[in-house]
């Protein structure tokens, strides 16, 4: 009895060790990306950052169900797309009363189409971004999971999916401009220009504090009770079931917050990009989401962040110095990261510094034979 009360005080100091780095660390890279970040880069740098960093926001949503819960969705810029588009729609209604958008006027368009007509409102605009893509995916995973499809199956629906939204969106030219896009740079907000710089650092801002919350959302899901059934479903499902749970809505709803978290990924990147068009929705780029986070490392959470930021850091440097060797780049850090590095840039270090006596050191686990109670219960069986 005092053996395993001993083992329990040791597993908590161990936890409380981990949570103290964590919250260290965070607050460090905050004032680096808030602080000093801004005073040091120009205007053009900064707002290529705040981008780079909507991607991190969406690479979370896909390692929470591609890392933890095993559903890699080759779609998910379906939801980025949307969160985009809701955020654009907005902004081009910000305009003298009885006006619409120009675009309309070129289609022969007279009265504003009613699907136009909640985006007036900021409040039900930042609602839609979240809720319209959380929704699309939780039907798309219900109509998937519920008759148990999985594995390369599950990727090839979401993929097919991403092309059935995005010839319909090309095709909606007297809707939301088709191929053209929804501009929003040249729009204003609060009354000042969306492209301007000083409302472009507070959209940099405002990105930082949006990837804090949903790094911390994710978080929170992926520890305890909720995050060992997401890794119980992606280790062994079969089994899940015969546990008493019916892992299909379990799915349905991860699915739908990552496609909530793409959502507001889009809207931050449409602001930083000045247009959203069907293009992010174009299957190459949903692919891509995806090597951010196997570069970083799935399952860690941290290792999507650091993945996106390494990949889109050196596509801008080798796109500028070398613009006709990033293709092949990117093609040869995939196949490195699957032949040399499976688990990724932090699985790799994991191993390394478990070779040199640090096995705990990180503070999310790929398995659920590595969750910290599982370890508990061993080392308690083996005192006994």
């Amino acid at each position: 009895m005092i053996t395993e009360t001993i083992t329990r005080n040791e597993s908590r100091q161990r936890e409380k060790k981990k949570l103290i780095t964590e919250i260290a660390v965070i607050v460090g890279l905050v004032v680096i990306f808030a602080v000093l970040l801004p005073l040091a880069l120009s205007a053009f740098r900064l707002r290529l950052l705040g981008r780079f960093l909507s991607f991190a926001i969406v690479a979370l949503g896909i390692d929470l169900i591609w890392g933890y819960t095993g559903l890699l969705s080759l779609g998910h810029g379906i939801f980025f797309a949307l969160g985009g588009y809701a955020l654009a729609m907005y902004l081009n209604l910000q305009l003298p009363p009885g006006q619409m958008p120009e675009f309309f006027t070129l289609y022969g368009v007279t009265e504003l189409p009613f699907i136009w007509q909640p985006f007036y409102s900021l409040p039900l605009t930042i609602l839609a971004l979240i809720i319209v893509p959380a929704i699309v995916a939780g039907l798309l995973g219900y109509l998937i999971f519920r008759n148990r499809i999985k594995g390369v199956y599950f990727s090839i629906l979401t993929q097919a999916a991403l092309l059935v939204f995005f010839n319909f969106f090309n095709g909606q030219q007297k809707l939301i401009n088709g191929t053209n896009g929804l501009k929003t740079d040249t729009q204003t907000i609060f009354g000042l220009l969306v492209g301007s710089d000083a409302v472009q650092v507070a959209f940099y801002l405002l990105t930082i504090v949006c990837l804090l919350a949903i790094y911390l959302l994710c978080r929170w899901l992926t520890t305890g009770r909720f995050g060992r059934l997401l890794v119980a479903i992606r280790d062994d499902e079969v089994r899940v079931r015969f546990s008493g749970y019916d892992p299909t809505w379990f799915k349905v709803l991860v699915f739908a917050i990552s496609g909530a978290i793409a959502g507001v990924a889009g809207a931050l990147y449409t602001v930083q990009t000045g247009i959203i068009t069907p293009n992010s929705m174009d299957v190459a780029f949903s692919i891509e989401m995806v090597i951010w986070v196997a570069v970083g490392g799935r399952a860690t959470l941290v290792g999507a962040v650091v993945g996106t930021l390494l990949v889109r850091l050196a596509q801008t440097f080798l796109s500028e110095q070398f613009p006709e060797v990033w293709v092949f780049f990117q093609g040869a850090l995939f196949l490195i990261v699957v032949t040399v590095l499976p688990d990724g840039l932090l699985g790799g270090i994991k191993r390394l510094l478990t070779h040199f006596g640090f096995r705990k050191t990180l503070i999310t686990y790929p398995s659920i034979e590595e969750a910290p109670e599982v370890q508990l219960e061993r080392e308690e069986l083996d005192h006994k």
